[in-house]
């Protein structure tokens, strides 16, 4: 398969190199006439129409596309309800592709260099389909529910969208940490009694930058060797990490996605979340290719996630959902989101760092799947 002919690695700031198809020429047609439009005049086209039958002509030609491929990092316990929602209201078949979010940036691209334009919509984190609006994969979209989304988490390209965030929260076990225990401030994990009992995501490096970030470079890097010092079990997997909470393996960790956790108190299991400031949380977005080969069924899954509808799906499954219309008690954190561009441009700085202190000086291993 492609995947297993390119190697990329997502903290890379280097471009591939490959080159876009040159169009022949430009054809003066109707908007959304398809026959003889170049595909990227084509989806240009369709994805920033806004006339007053946007939403009849989107439906009517995706029906007539009939399906859309999606790649996505959404489980499938998340992504499989959201999809067929989908589906059952246009009546459009969704084919589904599902890894993590390095290799769907991996097939994206070596698709890409191959000339093959086989997905519709990719949704993934932020950090990677920045790196895919770097690689001139995606196109700018406009949809009506973008004005439901909070702005500071809207970039300036329009070339993705957020459709939920991963907020990075302390996890702990109710049965071993007593309430007046748990911490309020990052500097309270530093309290003696933690020696050995808090975990870290070993991929988090992200979340160890904007902290030091946030800090202050000289500050936070002396906090992390103060964290470090208390020897935190690494641990590689947000989900392995609330059930290592969850089962007692581990009393509280220091890093976990705060729908990992709220699943597990859904479940009944013994555990809490608390949201320390800042906040810090990571954007999962939504984009369009630039050469879909349903362009209209793209954007029309597009508005459905981002819409009041699908976001409830989203919000139903424990995440967060991005849509501000939407009830839900993350909406009331005060949080910050991490720049996307940390890894990409800065990922050999705190990757490096991040090494020395939590992994004796080895490379994060990435979260499969």
């Amino acid at each position: 398969m492609a995947n297993s002919q390119l190697i990329l690695r997502t903290r890379s700031r280097r471009r591939l190199g490959f080159v876009l198809p040159v169009m022949a020429a430009i054809i003066a047609v109707a908007p959304w006439t398809l026959a003889q439009t170049p595909a990227r005049e084509r989806t240009a086209e369709i994805y920033d129409y806004q006339g007053p039958d946007r939403s009849a002509r989107l439906v009517e030609r995706a029906k007539q596309e009939g399906s859309l491929v999606l790649y996505t990092t959404m489980n499938l316990k998340d992504s499989g309800p959201l999809t067929e929602a989908f589906e059952k209201k246009y009546g459009v078949k969704v084919t589904l592709w599902r890894s993590s979010s390095e290799k769907v940036v991996q097939r994206a691209v070596a698709e890409a260099r191959a000339g093959r334009h086989t997905f519709d919509v990719a949704e993934t984190n932020s950090p990677e389909l920045e790196q895919l609006v770097r690689e001139k994969i995606l196109a700018p979209f406009w949809s009506p529910a973008l004005a439901d989304l909070p702005p500071q988490a809207l970039p300036k390209h329009r070339q993705f969208a957020p459709d939920r965030f991963n907020f990075f929260v302390i996890g702990y076990n109710t049965n071993l940490v007593p309430p007046d225990e748990v911490p309020n401030t990052y500097e309270d994990l530093l309290q003696p009694r933690w020696m050995g009992r808090i975990g870290i995501e070993a991929n988090d490096v992200d979340w160890f930058a904007s902290i030091v970030k946030a800090m202050g470079e000289t500050k936070g890097l002396e906090y992390f060797r103060q964290l470090a010092a208390l020897r935190p079990q690494m641990r590689t997997g947000h989900s392995l990490m609330g059930e290592l909470v969850a089962s007692g393996e581990i009393p509280l960790a220091a890093s976990i996605y705060n729908h990992d956790i709220q699943r597990l108190i859904t479940e009944g299991a013994p555990v809490a979340w608390k949201a320390l400031e800042p906040t810090f949380g990571r954007a999962s977005g939504i984009a369009l290719s630039r050469n879909a080969p349903h362009p209209h069924a793209a954007l029309l899954f597009a508005d459905f996630v981002l819409s009041r509808e699908g976001q409830e799906f989203i919000r139903a499954h424990e995440r967060a959902p991005a849509n501000l219309t939407v009830e839900s008690p993350l909406n009331k954190i005060r949080f910050q989101l991490i720049d996307p561009g940390i890894l990409l441009d800065e990922g050999d700085k705190w990757e490096k760092l991040w090494a020395t202190l939590f992994l004796k000086g080895q490379p994060p291993k990435k979260e499969g799947g």
